[in-house]
């Protein structure tokens, strides 16, 4: 019985992955039909019916075509950094709260902020094992970002820990029945979305792939396999990050259809705003995480404590 247990968490978890990578895949189309369509022009139309099987294509063009390395690269980190990268992106979805329990996670958030901070140190390694200028700015200017915004993203997520009274992403479920957190914190929403734009690294916050300033940032020295993992790991975490804003805003119920649309709904917005808005100046960047966001969220959480402390 107990092995039986272990081999249905393995296929369950390898369904889980194919299901990802393949919505990976469709968000990329996504992406290139909406930016296609808000710059007047036709996007991806040729391949198949209506472009469908672009990104199949894509994918088969990149892992075919010749790896080159850096004669002057650190070999081994600058080798695995985007396998640890596309492994984070894709452990991090098993905090999924399924009616089946896959894995249930007590811990979900704590889980979450963990496979997040990890993700940094494949980046800030990309960028550094290249042995290029431009790779290693980029990836500086990544590392200073992603820590900035993490400390917000924790804090709005500390203050959801002490309404909900737990770790579990079940727990947004139970409480969202009668009505959704985003209509009793929507200002938190709003950060919440900036920064896990920030997060993710899109636009108007892509500094670490400037490509204006930095020739496409940390991964300028990537061809091939390298990219495409890299390529993918950005979109799981984009996916992943839509998933979460709809569990915790958006009354979760994570079985229901209508959570694979607002699902896809936050996912166009990621996408939308990247073909609206103009990149920020960094320096405006950090000072909208550290004097923005952050009293903002502390603000927040003072309150949501006090709420809870004199409910009880």
């Amino acid at each position: 019985m107990y092995v039986g247990d272990i081999l249905l968490s393995l296929i369950s978890s390898l369904i889980l992955v194919i299901c990802v990578l393949v919505g990976v895949a469709f968000l990329t189309l996504l992406e290139r039909k909406v930016l296609g369509y808000i710059q007047i022009r036709k996007g991806p139309n040729k391949v198949g019916i209506c472009g469908v099987p672009q990104p199949f294509a894509d994918a088969i063009k990149l892992f075919t075509k010749e790896q080159t390395y850096p004669s002057i690269s650190n070999y081994l980190p600058y080798y695995i950094s985007p396998i640890m990268s596309l492994f984070l992106a894709l452990v991090i979805w098993l905090i999924y709260p399924y009616s089946t329990g896959l894995y249930n996670f007590e811990l979900g958030l704590l889980f979450f902020l963990a496979c997040t901070s990890m993700g940094v140190y494949t980046v800030m390694i990309a960028g550094w094992s290249s042995n290029s200028n431009y790779a290693l700015l980029g990836g500086l200017r990544a590392v200073a970002q992603t820590i900035s915004y993490e400390v917000s993203l924790a804090i709005i997520l500390l203050s959801f820990v002490f309404l909900i009274g737990g770790y579990s992403l079940d727990l947004f479920s139970l409480y969202q029945e009668s009505m959704w957190f985003i209509v009793l914190a929507f200002p938190l929403s709003c950060l919440w979305f900036a920064s896990c734009l920030a997060e993710t690294n899109r636009t108007p916050f892509d500094f670490a792939e400037g490509e204006s300033e930095l020739v496409s940032g940390f991964n300028v020295e990537y061809s091939s396999g390298g990219f495409a993992l890299i390529f993918m790991a950005e979109y799981a975490s984009i996916l992943f990050m839509s998933m979460l804003f709809s569990l915790i805003f958006l009354g979760a119920g994570v079985m229901n259809f209508i959570f694979i649309i607002k699902l896809g709904l936050i996912s166009f917005s990621f996408i939308w705003v990247r073909g609206t808005l103009p990149r920020f100046r960094y320096d405006k960047l950090m000072y909208l995480a550290w004097k923005s966001f952050l009293p903002v969220s502390l603000n927040f959480l003072v309150f949501y404590m006090m709420l809870v402390i004199f409910i009880m």
